[in-house]
């Protein structure tokens, strides 16, 4: 989830010495959510991914809050981020056991992919977000090196010059690059997507891979999503870019798109039966997980 949408504007009087849970300004609550979602699944008998880190976290957290409202969407939530979570796990091992040594993670947060993952030998994993969601992180995983992977911090705005730091952390966009966007692209305007594709796009060699999760606009106003959408407005993180054809919208940015079937993935029908169960007429199709890959060209 991104960090830089939504500030804890709670002060603190300069007279006092900070506690460890000043460091939270400037990480987002949809974060802190998440990150006690991932560390509610790696206690399930059947959990779909470990992150032993999302507990530790949660220690330093004031408060990790639940996610706005109460429909449909909110109940599938946790399952959805487990199954999320999963796929793409399994696409980043997939495309770095295949050749691709760089991952950029945008709007990584609290992440903690290059902790937990059995990366390939050589990976050299990018993590941009904001400072201050660097320097709450570091508290934590600093005691808890990554045992492949080498684990870059960015410090940087995506609303601004990502680029630039990227750059100058040592990214070489002449390798081939696994890019990530995930629980970030649909809480931006769409000109700010555009910039930020675009950018991603310039800096990708050919047979460089994406992953990125979409709204589906069809299913925006669906009795699913609706509540939704309007709980996220009414908690100050609205969600305000919605895609209507991956395919082609990807495709014009110059990447091969693909959406998942996720009902073709055990895992995820497994984890979802309950709510296909209770509820017959859940939209199946209102979130998409997009894999896209950067072909010589550009097209």
């Amino acid at each position: 989830m991104p960090n830089f949408l939504q500030h804890d504007d709670t002060s603190h009087g300069h007279e006092s010495a900070p506690s460890p849970a000043d460091a939270l300004d400037g990480v987002s609550g949809t974060a802190l959510w998440t990150v006690r979602m991932r560390a509610q699944e790696s206690v399930r008998a059947d959990a779909l991914f470990d992150d032993p880190l999302a507990a530790e976290f949660l220690a330093r957290a004031r408060e990790a809050g639940s996610p706005p409202g109460s429909g449909v969407l909110q109940q599938v939530l946790p399952d959805w981020l487990a199954v999320r979570t999963r796929f793409f796990d399994d696409h980043l091992l997939a495309v770095t056991r295949a050749g691709r040594s760089q991952v950029v993670l945008l709007g990584a947060g609290l992440d903690t992919r290059a902790h937990r993952l059995d990366w390939p030998a050589g990976v050299d994993l990018f993590e941009v977000d904001l400072p201050a969601v660097h320097a709450f992180k570091e508290r934590i995983v600093a005691g808890h090196p990554p045992a492949v992977a080498r684990r870059v911090p960015v410090a940087a705005d995506l609303l601004a010059d990502w680029r630039g730091p990227l750059l100058s952390a040592g990214f070489d966009p002449g390798r081939p690059t696994a890019w990530l966007c995930e629980g970030l692209l649909f809480y931006l305007a769409p000109e700010a997507v555009d910039r930020l594709v675009a950018v991603a796009s310039e800096l990708s060699a050919p047979g460089s891979t994406l992953g990125a999760e979409c709204l589906n606009a069809d299913a925006a106003d669906s009795p699913f999503v609706r509540p939704w959408l309007e709980a996220l407005s009414g908690s100050g993180t609205p969600w305000v870019w919605h895609l209507a054809d991956a395919d082609h919208w990807w495709g014009e940015r110059g990447w091969q798109a693909q959406v998942a079937d996720l009902l073709a993935l055990p895992y995820a029908v497994e984890r979802f039966a309950p709510h296909l169960a209770a509820h017959p007429g859940l939209e199946k199709q209102s979130m998409l997980l997009v894999t896209a890959t950067r072909p010589a060209g550009g097209r």
